[in-house]
Formats: structure tokens, C-alpha cells, sequence
């Protein structure tokens, strides 16, 4: 009778040491930027709501923009639809055929990265 060899299992799986590529990184946070878009919604219709009732409450809105915890929201906010909508339309192209090719699709990753922290910067120079 033979005995079964062990099989070595990891025993610790640490997710902060994994070397994920870009391409997975973008997919992820594209994802995670369409719940927190999905959360906003709610409060971006009220807000919408509000300032549109009379001077006064829109008023009311315009000085939530002096606290900065809601202009850093907004900044996040601002950044989660810019990224999802760049990693849409880079899904949206791959899905053609354009950008396929893995060179190609680690450039449209790096670029959709890149640019959606510059459109948060942008908001971020604006509002901060």
C-alpha cells in the first residue's frame, strides 16, 4: 500500500503580497466605482432636489461645500465616475476587439488608472 504524497497548501494567504496585473487592479476598482456610484445616487438626487426647491435651500446646499468633508466626497465621488466610465468604455472597446491584444489592454488599464486620478485631482484643485 502506498501512501498519498501531502500536498503543500498554503497556510497563510496574504492578499496584500499577491502582484496582481494592472488589467485585474482596473477590472476591480471598476466594479467597487459602480457600488459607490450606486450609493451616491440617492444622496445626489436629494441634494439635486433640494437646491432646486428655492434660494434658500439651495443656499443650504452651497454651504456644504464649506465643510471639507463633503467636498473630499465629492472629490471621491467625482473620481468614481471618472474611472468607471473610462473602464466602461475600455470594456466596451475590448469587447469589439479593440484593445485585445495584452500590450494594448495594459495600456488602456494604465491609462484608465491614471486618468481617473487626474480628473480627481482636477476636482480636488477646484474644490480643496
Amino acid at each position: 500500500m502506498m501512501a498519498k504524497p501531502k500536498r503543500r497548501r498554503p497556510v497563510f494567504f496574504n492578499l496584500l503580497q499577491i502582484q496582481m496585473p494592472v488589467g485585474a487592479v482596473t477590472s476591480i476598482t471598476h466594479r467597487a466605482t459602480g457600488i459607490v456610484l450606486a450609493l451616491c445616487i440617492p444622496f445626489g438626487v436629494y441634494l439635486l432636489d433640494l437646491s432646486l426647491r428655492d434660494q434658500q435651500s439651495f443656499a443650504q446646499v452651497a454651504r456644504l461645500f464649506d465643510h471639507w468633508t463633503f467636498r473630499i466626497a465629492v472629490v471621491v465621488s467625482v473620481w468614481a465616475l471618472a474611472h468607471h466610465s473610462l473602464a466602461g468604455i475600455r470594456h466596451l472597446l475590448s469587447d469589439i476587439d479593440v484593445g485585445s491584444q495584452l500590450p494594448a489592454a495594459r495600456r488602456s488599464a494604465w491609462i484608465v488608472n491614471f486618468g481617473g486620478a487626474a480628473v480627481a485631482l482636477l476636482a480636488a484643485g477646484v474644490l480643496l
